[in-house]
C-alpha cells in the first residue's frame, strides 16, 4: 500500500476488463470530486459490450478529479479518476453536504507510482477474475516524440491527423484493431490514432479502410491514415460536416456500439472464418414433456425444459466429442476440449447475450436448472460478469421461445457447433403405426465443417432426437 507520508496523487485508469474488451461507456459515477474512498470501493459503473460492471478503485484517499462525463466511451487504459493519498489527501478538503463537485480535468497533478509500489498497492479486485495487481505486459507507453508529433499535427473532424510514421512500438491496445489491420494489409505505423496519447482505435482503422475503398487501393489507405481530410470529397460514407449532411442517405443512424456492436463484430467474424453447414430433423417430444411432468410431480425443485435439453446436449457431446472443439487457425489444428462449458442464447433489453454454464457435463438436471435460472436473471439485470459471458465450448439456442419452428443460426465463434430448438407444438404424427396428435419439435445443428463431416453432425443430431423421443436412452449415460 502507499505510505501516508508519500503525499501524492495516484491515477486510476480503466482496467483491462478481459476477453478482448477494449472500451467501456460511463453509465453512472458513484463518487464525486472531494469524496473519501476506501480501497476496493466502487467508483464508477460502466457498460461494456458484455455487461454492466461496477469498477472498484484499488487506492484509498480523496478523489481529486474525474475523467469523462456520463455517456462518454473510454478506451482501456484511459484515466478514470485521480486519488490523493497520504499527506496529499490531508491537504484536499473532503466534500461535505451542499458542496458541489465538478468533473476533474487533466490539469490535476498526478504522480505515477513506481512500478514496484503500484504492484504492491493493487488490490487485485477490480473485477471478478481480473486483477489490478499488475499492468498487462502488452501495454506500451507511447513515446514522447510520437506525442509531440501528434500534438503538432492538429486535429481534423475531431480525429488526430498524423504527420510522419514513427519507428518503435505501435500504440495499439486492442488485438481486434491489430487483426482488422492485418486482414486488410494496413500498416498501423502509417496511422496516427485519435485516442488518448495517440492510441489507435478501431474507428481509425475503419476510417482508413473506407478511404482506401474510395481510392481503390492499399496505397490510399496508408495515405488516408496520415491525411484524412485529403479524400473527404469521395469516401463511401463521408465524415459528418455541415456541408456534407445532404450527401448521407436518409434515415435514422444507430451507432454500432455496446452489445449491438459486439454482436455485429462476433457474428461477422464467424461468417468470415467458419464454413458452416446446417442439418435438421423433426422429433416427437411427447415423452420428454411427460418425463418432465413426472419429475416435477415428485417434489423437490422444478426441472426446466432447457435443463433437460442441456443434459441431452452433454450426453451427445460425450458420444461425438468432435463437436466440442475449436479451430486454431494459426497452428492449423483442431482443438478438442475435455470440458463442456455450455452457452445458451438469452434475449435481454440490452440485446442478445450468451451466458455460459461452466462444466455442464458434470451437472445433473437440478443443478442445470438452478444455474440457468441464476444466469438468466443476472443477464436481464445486466449483472453478468465477463467471466460468465465467455469461454463457452458449445451453444444451445432455444429460439422456440420466439414462436418459430426453425432457424439456421450463426455459430458463436470460436465454437464449432450450435444446437437450435424450435417451438414444441401439437402436430399430426404417425405413432406406433397410427396417426396421432403429438408434441413435435424441430431440431437443427449448425456446425463447423472443418471439425467434422456430415456423418458426425448427423449422428449427433440423430442421437439428440432419439433422447428427445425416448428419454430413457439417457439412462445409459447416467
Amino acid at each position: 500500500m502507499a505510505h501516508a507520508s508519500d503525499g501524492r496523487s495516484l491515477e486510476f485508469k480503466l482496467p483491462d476488463l478481459g476477453e478482448g474488451l477494449t472500451e467501456a461507456e460511463i453509465v453512472r459515477w458513484l463518487v464525486e470530486v472531494g469524496d473519501v474512498v476506501a480501497v476496493d470501493q466502487p467508483v464508477v459503473e460502466v457498460e461494456t459490450a458484455k455487461a454492466m460492471v461496477e469498477v472498484p478503485c484499488p487506492y484509498g484517499g480523496v478523489v481529486t478529479a474525474r475523467f469523462g462525463e456520463e455517456g462518454t466511451e473510454l478506451p482501456v487504459g484511459a484515466p478514470l479518476i485521480t486519488v490523493a493519498v497520504g499527506d496529499a489527501a490531508a491537504d484536499v478538503p473532503a466534500r461535505g453536504p451542499g458542496t458541489s463537485a465538478a468533473t476533474g480535468t487533466a490539469e490535476s497533478p498526478v504522480a505515477e507510482a513506481p512500478a514496484a509500489e503500484r504492484k504492491a498497492e493493487g488490490s487485485g479486485n477490480v473485477l471478478v477474475g481480473y486483477g489490478t495487481s499488475e499492468a498487462p505486459a502488452r501495454r506500451r507507453r507511447v513515446r514522447a516524440d510520437r506525442q509531440a508529433a501528434t500534438g503538432a499535427s492538429g486535429r481534423a473532424n475531431g480525429r488526430v491527423r498524423g504527420a510522419e510514421p514513427v519507428d518503435g512500438p505501435v500504440p495499439v491496445i486492442s488485438p481486434l484493431v491489430r487483426r482488422l489491420a492485418r486482414q486488410h494489409d494496413l500498416d498501423l505505423r502509417e496511422l496516427t490514432g485519435s485516442g488518448p496519447d495517440g492510441l489507435i482505435l478501431r474507428a481509425d482503422v475503419e476510417y482508413a479502410l473506407r478511404a482506401a475503398a474510395a481510392q481503390g487501393g492499399r496505397a490510399a489507405a496508408q495515405e488516408a491514415g496520415t491525411g484524412r481530410a485529403r479524400d473527404a470529397a469521395s469516401p463511401a460514407f463521408p465524415a459528418s460536416s455541415p456541408g456534407s449532411a445532404d450527401a448521407r442517405p436518409d434515415g435514422t443512424r444507430v451507432p454500432l456500439k455496446g452489445v449491438r456492436g459486439a454482436v455485429a463484430d462476433k457474428l461477422s467474424r464467424s461468417r468470415r472464418e467458419i464454413p458452416d453447414a446446417t442439418c435438421w430433423v423433426d422429433a416427437d417430444a411427447t415423452e420428454l414433456m411427460r418425463a418432465r411432468t413426472a419429475m416435477n410431480a415428485s417434489g423437490g425443485p422444478r426441472i426446466s425444459l432447457v435443463a433437460l435439453l442441456a443434459r441431452i446436449c452433454t450426453a451427445a457431446l460425450a458420444r461425438f466429442p468432435e463437436l466440442n472443439a475449436t479451430v486454431d487457425t494459426e497452428a492449423r489444428e483442431i482443438v478438442r476440449l475435455d470440458r463442456v462449458h455450455l452457452g445458451f442464447a438469452a434475449q435481454t433489453d440490452r440485446g442478445l447475450v450468451v451466458p455460459v454454464v461452466r462444466d455442464a457435463h458434470a451437472r445433473d438436471a437440478e443443478s442445470l436448472t438452478a444455474e440457468f435460472a441464476r444466469l438468466t436473471e443476472a443477464a436481464r439485470a445486466g449483472r453478468l460478469t465477463p467471466g460468465e459471458l465467455t469461454g463457452g465450448t458449445f451453444t444451445l439456442n432455444n429460439y422456440g421461445v420466439f414462436g418459430v419452428d426453425g432457424s439456421t443460426p450463426i455459430i458463436n465463434h470460436p465454437e464449432a457447433a450450435m444446437l437450435g430448438v424450435g417451438r414444441i407444438v401439437p402436430k399430426p404424427w404417425v405413432h406406433e403405426g397410427e396417426l396421432a396428435v403429438r408434441q413435435v419439435v424441430q431440431l437443427s445443428l449448425t456446425f463447423d465443417h472443418r471439425v467434422c463431416d456430415g456423418g458426425t453432425a448427423g449422428g449427433f443430431l440423430r442421437y439428440v432426437a432419439d433422447c428427445v423421443e425416448q428419454p430413457a436412452v439417457l439412462l445409459r449415460t447416467l
